[in-house]
């Protein structure tokens, strides 16, 4: 098999595995405090992601990354959506990964960096370093982070 249907397939069973889910809200995810500081962290400063704000908890959510953890990789790395390109507002591999929709790559990008042997089991530094190995990246995501609120909301 050549390396490039290799890599094609590989791909193909990762958009399989993680599904683009897009579906009316319930009135708990409408009211999860969470959701209401992004849309808010995002709105404030008119960035696009502001009516995502569910996708991004819903991923973390699933993959048991901290909540704050996307949104704030998706702001550092095209300003919330607003500089993106390909459907990556996250920058993912170099900015040259394309996503069918932008949801379909926040469930992407939430999966690989919970699931995937690159990310998975590493602290937070650990895993930024690894996203972007530059101690600037690590404190201005982790500065957006603290914008964004607390770890846990009640």
């Amino acid at each position: 098999m050549t390396k490039r249907m290799t890599k094609s397939l590989a791909m193909a069973a990762t958009l399989l595995a993680i599904p683009d889910v897009a579906g009316p809200l319930s009135a708990e995810v409408k009211s999860d405090p969470r959701m209401i500081r992004l849309q808010k962290f995002f709105s404030d400063r008119n960035c696009p992601a502001k009516h995502l704000a569910s996708d991004f908890i819903e991923a973390a959510d699933r993959q048991g990354v901290d909540w704050r953890l996307l949104p704030s990789i998706s702001y550092v790395e095209s300003t919330g959506g607003k500089h993106a390109r390909n459907n990556n507002i996250f920058g993912w591999q170099n900015g040259n990964r394309r996503f069918p929709t932008v949801r379909q790559g926040i469930h992407t990008v939430a999966h690989e960096l919970a699931r995937s042997p690159r990310y998975k089991d590493k602290t937070l530094d650990a895993k930024l370093w690894t996203y972007n190995p530059s101690q600037e990246y690590n404190r201005r995501v982790k500065q957006i982070m603290l914008e964004i609120g607390p770890s846990r909301i009640h």
